[in-house]
């Protein structure tokens, strides 16, 4: 009986997860198409196929969805530069970082519809969720590998969060203008700038 029931649960959640995709997909492809002031909660039901008063089960309003998503494709970009690091070919911290910067802005680059949806927004989930927390999802272990490298590197920072945030933000807050509008030099040209800098952030805070 018990196995029945837990079919039963596994079932429901199945499908509770399914409607929170489309929902999801629904707005990220709308609030391109359309931008966030002009859709709806209504445009993004209709399109996700489900009833209104189940967004409300998973969504506060259109901004909450919206911050939910500025998050995931964050997570996912990521999550995608880590799996494509390879540690036995890069095996220095500090080039390992540069490393999944690197990746995460290429794939901006190469979409300009997600830079212009996540804005300047990479380090979202740090005000929302906590510095510790947007990288539990299982989706990304950015934090966990951070952490990892500053022991197996032996590299003492006063405080590693802070310094993941700083790192993060700091590409974040810039990359935009540079990718949208070669603001202040085009993204290849800017590169060398901006690692330079996230270098001098980590060799400066293992002097505390």
């Amino acid at each position: 009986m018990s196995e029945l029931v837990n079919k039963i649960k596994n079932k429901i959640e199945d499908k509770k997860l399914e409607k929170e995709i489309k929902l999801l997909n629904s707005a990220y492809k709308l609030y391109l198409t359309k931008g966030i002031n002009n859709t709806s909660i209504q445009d993004i039901v209709n399109d996700a196929g489900v009833a209104k008063g189940t967004f409300y089960l998973y969504f506060k309003d259109k901004y909450d969805i919206q911050e939910v998503l500025t998050i995931k494709k964050s997570n996912e970009l990521f999550h995608k530069a880590l799996q494509n690091l390879n540690t036995d070919v890069i095996n220095k911290f500090e080039d390992q970082l540069i490393f999944v910067i690197d990746y995460v802005i290429n794939e901006l680059k190469n979409n300009t519809d997600l830079v212009k949806f996540i804005y300047k927004d990479l380090s979202f989930g740090f005000y929302n969720q906590g510095i510790n927390t947007i990288f539990e999802s299982g989706e990304i272990d950015i934090y966990e590998t951070f952490m990892k490298g500053l022991n197996n590197n032996n590299l003492k920072l006063k405080n590693p969060d802070v310094t993941l945030y700083m790192i993060i933000e700091l590409t974040s807050s810039t990359i935009f203008n540079s990718i949208i509008k070669g603001i202040p030099l085009p993204i290849d040209e800017y590169k060398p700038y901006l690692y330079k800098t996230i270098r001098n952030i980590l060799n400066e805070k293992t002097n505390y």
